[in-house]
This record gives C-alpha cells, sequence and structure tokens, in this order.
C-alpha cells in the first residue's frame, strides 16, 4: 500500500513538473514571438549608379546617406544580400596585411559584413572618396554617417545593391538630387529573393519609354526587397 501511494506521489511529482516546464516554453514562445513582432523589418538599399544609400524601416525611408561604390576594375555585386555581421573598431586584414583600429585603418571604425564573402559597408581613411566610384567594391561611409547608421541596423537586415537606376531608385532618391522625403511610405509588390542570390534589376528599354510618357505613373515604384 505505502508503494502505491509514493508512486502516486512520484507521478503528480512529474506531473506537476512536465506542466511548469510546458509553461515555461509556451512563455519563451510567446516572448519570443512579441519581439519579432515589435522588431522593424529593416531594408537597405544601395544605388551604385546614384552612390546612394536609403534605410528603409517599415516601408518609409528613415535615412539617405552619400557613400563610395565600387570602381569600373572592382564593380560592386549587384543583388539581394543581407548583414552577416557587425564589427566595432574592426582589425584589417588583406594579403598577409594587418592594420589594427585607428586613423589609418582602411574600412574605419565599423565593418558590416554582407553575406556575399568578402564585401561589407564600412568606413574609410579616404573621405574624399565618399559620393564617388572609387572602393574595392565595398560600400564605403563617412565615419559619422557610418557610426550613426550602424546603430540603426541589425545582423539579418536585407541590403539590396541595385546596379541601374529604375523606378525603386528613383523613388527612393528622386533625380538623383533631390532624395525622397523621410514620411513618403515605400509599396512592396513581390518578396525577396533569397539571401545571397543575385538578381539584376536593370529596366528595360519600354519601361524608360512609359517614364518618359508618364512621369507621374512612374514616381510610384515599388521596392524590390521584402519588408
Amino acid at each position: 500500500m505505502a508503494a502505491v501511494a509514493w508512486t502516486a506521489v512520484v507521478l503528480t511529482a512529474q506531473a506537476l513538473a512536465l506542466g511548469a516546464a510546458n509553461e515555461k516554453v509556451e512563455k519563451q514562445a510567446s516572448e519570443q514571438q512579441a519581439a519579432a513582432a515589435s522588431t522593424p523589418k529593416r531594408v537597405i538599399v544601395v544605388s551604385l549608379e546614384d552612390r546612394k544609400l536609403a534605410l528603409v524601416e517599415d516601408g518609409q525611408v528613415k535615412k539617405v546617406y552619400s557613400v563610395a561604390v565600387g570602381k569600373p576594375s572592382t564593380p560592386s555585386p549587384v543583388g539581394t544580400f543581407s548583414i552577416e555581421r557587425r564589427v566595432a573598431n574592426p582589425t584589417y586584414h588583406h594579403n598577409g596585411k594587418t592594420v589594427l583600429p585607428g586613423p589609418g585603418n582602411p574600412v574605419g571604425t565599423r565593418w558590416m559584413g554582407l553575406s556575399k564573402q568578402g564585401y561589407g559597408i564600412h568606413g574609410t581613411n579616404e573621405p574624399k572618396s565618399i559620393g564617388k566610384a572609387a572602393s574595392h567594391g565595398c560600400i564605403r561611409m563617412s565615419q559619422a554617417d557610418l557610426e550613426e547608421f550602424y546603430e540603426l541596423v541589425a545582423v539579418g537586415d536585407t541590403v539590396e545593391l541595385v546596379g541601374e537606376r529604375d523606378q525603386e531608385t528613383a523613388q527612393l532618391f528622386g533625380d538623383g538630387q533631390n532624395p525622397a522625403a523621410a514620411a513618403q511610405p515605400i509599396q512592396t509588390a513581390q518578396a525577396a529573393p533569397a539571401v545571397g542570390q543575385v538578381q539584376a534589376q536593370a529596366p528595360t528599354p519600354e519601361t524608360r519609354n512609359n517614364q518618359k510618357a508618364n512621369p507621374a505613373a512612374s514616381a510610384i515604384a515599388t521596392l524590390v526587397a521584402a519588408l
């Protein structure tokens, strides 16, 4: 009789422990879902032709920066990527050369590595290169812009590198001189390709003709990256 009672006690204790474990798992899942829902959806659009970078958050342009892009002999890649890692005060390694953090570091004070190996968004020790096609393929920013931008993005954010001006970059950056207003909503029409997939977004001659014929319609561009 005592053995039966003891068994009942053990089973009850196990049931209570299992129930508590299930409650903990459910609570963690709920907290993760809440965190995901509160996290803004960001996409970074870089127009290589305009040499501009736009940070789009929840469908709106939050910031626009001037950047340096790859020069013709070492062009920046075109396609859809993501930020894979963020490093403050990075150490530079290239062809057996190592440069410690400091004013002479070629990548500046911040590094955001992309899912395209060897490429990233970073600073520069050549500030006069900003706004030009001057890099080895990476996207360069001035130090002040870089450090501000670094705090606004996270690992996993989508990065669109657009090779030629199209409807998307026309909406984001205007005519190349006046960027889109920060409050201007950006509409999306399709999901982004898988991370690391390269996909050119060049407009066709027919699209350019339609834009000239109907500038009002061409202003309603769709953002290629998924939000």
